[in-house]
């Protein structure tokens, strides 16, 4: 990173962001829907874009790592997202005006400060995202500001998935985001951090080189990556010491009383007035938000912060006697989203680290310099609760388990048979719509997010009703495909994918046909083909 402050600490410094939602676009929008993609574009990736462009503007590269799923960068190119975002951001500034001409002093300064911020937001989102997300990260990519981490489609738990269909799933993923912004990642952040023996040769084949973990997968000892058994594929993991100074339900920043209360909303415009004040006070009984008081926290934060990389930084290379990395990782949506003033407080920490003599860089960055240690025997993991696999594979989520087992097991024999009647001998084979579209919801059925609802009661119903209804729409078309019923299957492909129409470029004639075969390299960049 260009910077005029020589590096004086030892080691360096990664921060890992996870930009995920499951598909929501037609698909309810209040109280869980489309609302909650709105709320994050706004909140979330609006300033993260922009930060990162002034940080670009001043020289400034390498500056984090950035997953971006396949099923998020859909929905920010697509025209049904980016028309209701427009509304939601004008609805954003009329609730604004509403406040500000109520006649107590406190809803007018509220819409005073709403009407600032939904403004700002609109110019960036008229001025800079009218053709989609793919242009803007497209910029910011090509001037290396940071990583991009991509993944499979849909995001499914892989250790739980077909390997045919993790396989697939994977490289169209990676070959989405080449078509989306001319750069094929060679990092993933694996749904979850999901993991399982094995994985890393499916990692290997289709040319990522590392991928995250949490801090346990590796034991705890995350100052260096590790390759994974016998391969070259590294895992990064999660520090959580430095991790959860940030992001702990009980200690972490946002919930300094300072800050933004994420839950209490203005009732009569339904935006947010009103500070922590404390983690145990009512939502009638919290003070009114004070940006002054917030800005102060942010400063602290933001202090305690480098500190605490510079500490841990110095006290792990001491005890390896080398040079240690220290890996921050979070969810993007946490900052804006969830943590109001998490934005600014992550623009000012890309500052002050380097400020402060440590070394910031990306994943990429670190394995190239080599902060990379001995083999790990990386066992079954993921960053859910207990670190295993009981939030997507739990008593609770049972059923959903046995849900996905059985629409894979449908939809992969329907596309074989499928393939097998059309293609014949010696001929090419001519892509299929309707084998696409029972991939699509095959996949849109087996999403992790439907099993981590469900086991964290958080839209629980919600989140069974979308996996069902993928599952009805894969069964439907694959009876048809079955049944030989051509044209009712194209009828029920077409009508699915009106709803369902995301990553264009899935192309089934690329689904492995058995578990060994491996796809050559060439084709990965047919991914964009339509």
């Amino acid at each position: 990173m260009s910077t005029a402050t020589p590096v004086t600490e030892p080691g360096m410094f990664a921060l890992v962001l996870h930009s995920h939602l499951p598909w929501l676009a037609n698909h309810g929008r209040w109280p869980v829907g489309e609302e909650w993609l709105y709320q994050s574009w706004a909140g979330s990736y609006l300033p993260l874009t922009a930060a990162l462009r002034r940080l670009a503007d001043e020289g400034r590269s390498h500056l984090l790592t950035l997953g971006i799923t396949p099923v998020l960068a859909a929905q920010l190119d697509d025209p049904h997202c980016l028309a209701g975002m427009h509304h939601w951001l004008g609805n954003w500034q009329i609730r604004a005006h509403e406040a500000a001409g109520m006649p107590d002093a406190a809803h007018r300064e509220l819409g005073a400060r709403e009407h600032r911020a939904s403004a700002a937001a609109l110019e960036d989102f008229e001025t800079r995202w009218q053709h989609g997300a793919s242009p803007v990260f497209r910029d910011l990519i090509d001037r290396e500001a940071f990583e991009l981490l991509g993944g499979p489609l849909a995001h499914p738990f892989q250790p739980l998935l077909d390997p045919r269909l993790r396989a697939f799933s994977l490289r169209e993923g990676l070959a989405d985001a080449h078509s989306r912004w001319n750069h094929t990642p060679t990092g993933i952040w694996g749904p979850e951090c999901g993991y399982t023996p094995g994985m890393e040769r499916g990692y290997a084949e289709a040319g990522v080189t590392h991928f995250m973990v949490d801090g346990p997968a590796l034991r705890g000892d995350t100052t260096l990556g590790r390759p994974v058994r016998d391969s070259d594929v590294v895992a990064f993991g999660r520090d959580l010491q430095v991790s959860y100074r940030v992001w702990s339900p009980k200690s972490g920043y946002p919930g300094h009383a300072a800050y933004r209360d994420f839950h209490t909303y203005d009732h009569e415009t339904g935006l947010k007035s009103s500070r922590v004040t404390g983690r145990t006070v009512d939502s009638a009984d919290k003070a009114p938000y004070d940006p002054d008081l917030a800005a102060a926290a942010v400063d602290k934060h933001v202090e305690d912060f480098v500190e605490a990389v510079r500490d841990r930084l110095r006290s792990e290379s001491a005890r390896i006697g080398r040079d240690a990395l220290v890996v921050a990782a979070f969810d993007t949506e946490l900052f804006g989203h969830w943590w109001y003033e998490g934005p600014q407080w992550l623009e000012k920490v890309l500052r002050a680290l380097p400020e402060a003599g440590i070394r910031i860089g990306t994943l990429n960055d670190a394995q190239a310099a080599g902060y990379v240690g001995e083999p790990v025997q990386l066992e079954d993991s993921s960053w859910g609760s207990g670190k295993d696999w009981r939030v997507w594979a739990g008593d609770q989520v049972s059923d959903l388990v046995q849900l996905n087992a059985e629409v894979v097991d449908t939809a992969l024999n329907a596309v074989d048979k499928s393939r097998g009647h059309d293609n014949a001998p010696g001929r090419p084979e001519v892509r299929n719509r309707v084998n696409d579209q029972v991939l699509r919801e095959t996949l849109m059925t087996v999403s992790s997010d439907w099993a981590f609802m469900v086991s964290k009661d958080s839209a629980a119903g919600y989140a069974r009703e979308r996996a069902h209804k993928h599952a009805h729409a894969t069964r439907e078309i694959s009876q048809a495909v079955v049944s030989g019923k051509d044209a009712v299957a194209e009828r029920l492909a077409d009508g699915w994918n009106r709803a369902d129409g995301l990553f264009p470029g899935l192309d089934a004639r690329r689904l492995p046909q058995t578990e060994l075969d491996r796809l050559p390299d060439t084709e990965l960049s047919a991914g964009s083909a339509s």
